[in-house]
């Protein structure tokens, strides 16, 4: 076996079952070079079969990526499958990732399939996929809770008909480490042909243990691919965090010995572009990539830490991208320092006019605070490529009033279209009366799921970064602002969010449970 640990991403398809997670065709394009300057080995964009705009998204993911593998996932059926290869048909490699429940659960409940019946419609798509594509992968849904005679039938079977890579998902977070790695050197051991694909695991963090059972999947089950996705994101309690898996391979290559070539300092700024276009907040203690993930506050371990730092440090917070010098530039910057700051954080420029509008909205920003942090670089960024495919309604300008014992009152002024308006509104608290103002000229109905303030750095001069999760006619949209002024960022956020709501190729559902 090699060394070797195939990293799959699963972001852009298994994360965005998130509810509140989708993400438009442009946003999945920037996530997926984020993942590519990450050196991920697999890419998957997305399910091309479950709507236009994920057909659409996968296309453009496809057509955007280089050197990864892009993925597509399909249900095990000709129609599925011809449209996933034909949404990568502009990759350099791709990937048709078909999926089929195994379980008696799933079989009977899901399906209303006989064992043989599955067997049968499992070996039939994987040999029409093999006239469409030489990388095919086959997921046994629920493969954890499958009987494990019928799953060997079903594996011995998909591999005979073509499929290189067998992934065995633990789909509803049930499996325990030491068992799960059990059960997946059984199969290994019991299938007679198990040489002659890759093995992969994919576990949910149902009951807190994605990662472990991941690693021992590997470590004791002989796997050589892991399913992950940047912070853990995904349905329900989520799927296996990459950012741990790398890190534990790298931190612990005493234990595993094994490699992956992911380019771990890319990890932060991955954690931090999938959070900013998700709405999903970065919980201050999450390992790796949380903004305490290398804080000390015990004066022993202060202590401890400036006399060696491996007294308390087992990973570097540079490796994986985080910065040592936090302090980088202010209002007297110039064009070429701010540039320069960039490419060391990783960003790449698209074109001049993007480093424009970025260093414009930098200036305005260093004259509102005294010292800019590489979070706020990078928020600005975010802002920046957010806006690129312009904007329906855009923030001008606001005012408000909020004095103890009387109703807060908001003006504000915004565009819409082409056209400039002005609204006011009172409001329980400043931040209502602000969203108020401009639902009173957009009347856009739609339902407030999620709002949330983030400080993107620390100090009372910090951006705040709010996020507005609204909901209509079944879509479900986030929208995030940054501002030093938490009122305006809210406002923002609301005009972002109705901007994608406003969007007529933001036209993706949630999708249905997969691996």
């Amino acid at each position: 076996m090699s060394d070797k640990i195939i990293i799959f991403d699963t972001t852009l398809r298994d994360g965005e079952q998130s509810p509140g997670a989708s993400m438009t065709k442009d946003e999945k394009v920037r996530i997926a070079r984020q993942l590519e300057r990450l050196k991920v080995d697999v890419i998957e964009a997305g399910f091309a079969a479950s709507s236009e705009g994920d057909f659409n998204a996968i296309s453009a993911v496809a057509a955007a990526v280089k050197d990864s593998i892009v993925c597509s996932l399909a249900r095990a059926n000709d129609k599925d499958i011809t449209r996933a290869a034909d949404a990568l048909k502009p990759a350099n490699a791709k990937r048709i990732h078909a999926f089929l429940a195994t379980s008696p659960l799933h079989m009977a409940v899901k399906l209303r399939m006989s064992p043989e019946e599955v067997l049968e419609q499992a070996k039939r798509s994987i040999r029409f996929a093999r006239n469409l594509a030489s990388d095919i992968e086959f997921s046994a849904e629920d493969g954890y809770r499958s009987e494990l005679d019928f799953l060997c039938r079903v594996v011995e079977g998909v591999i005979n008909e073509g499929a290189t890579t067998i992934n065995i998902p633990d789909t509803v977070g049930y499996a325990i480490p030491e068992l799960y790695g059990d059960f997946i050197k059984a199969l290994r051991t019991r299938v007679p042909n198990s040489d002659k694909a890759v093995w992969s695991v994919h576990c949910h963090n149902d009951l807190g243990m994605a990662v472990a059972n991941s690693l021992a999947g590997v470590k004791i089950g002989g796997a050589r691919q892991i399913e992950c996705t940047i912070n853990g994101l995904g349905e329900r309690a989520g799927n296996t965090a990459l950012e741990e898996i790398v890190m534990s391979l790298r931190t612990r290559k005493d234990y595993f010995d094994m490699v992956c070539g992911i380019d771990a300092t890319q990890i932060v700024q991955a954690s931090r572009l999938v959070s900013h276009i998700t709405g999903f907040v970065v919980q201050p203690n999450k390992a790796v990539v949380g903004a305490n993930a290398f804080a000390h506050t015990s004066g022993i371990h202060q202590d401890g830490i400036l006399k060696a730092r491996e007294t308390y440090e087992i990973m570097r917070a540079e490796d994986v991208g985080w910065a040592a010098n936090k302090i980088v530039l202010g209002k007297l910057s110039g064009r070429n320092a701010f540039k320069q700051r960039l490419q060391e954080l990783g960003i790449s420029l698209e074109s001049e006019a993007e480093l424009n509008d970025a260093f414009i909205r930098f200036k305005a920003l260093a004259d509102q605070k005294s010292e800019i942090f590489d979070e706020d670089i990078i928020a600005i960024m975010s802002a920046s490529a957010a806006a690129e495919g312009g904007e329906y309604y855009r923030f001008l300008s606001m005012s408000q009033h909020s004095e103890t014992g009387e109703r807060p009152k908001s003006r504000i002024t915004f565009l819409v279209g082409d056209q400039e308006v002005t609204s006011e509104a009172e409001g329980n608290g400043p931040v209502d009366a602000s969203l108020n103002a401009i639902e009173e000229k957009v009347k856009s109905g739609a339902e407030q799921l999620l709002y949330s303030v983030n400080a993107i750095t620390s100090g009372t001069q910090s951006q705040g970064e709010v996020t507005v999760r609204l909901a209509k006619g079944g879509r479900i949209v986030n929208g995030v602002g940054t501002d030093p002024d938490i009122i305006a960022a809210s406002a923002k956020a609301y005009l972002a969010a109705l901007n994608k709501l406003h969007d007529p190729s933001h036209i993706k559902m949630n999708a249905q449970m997969t691996p």
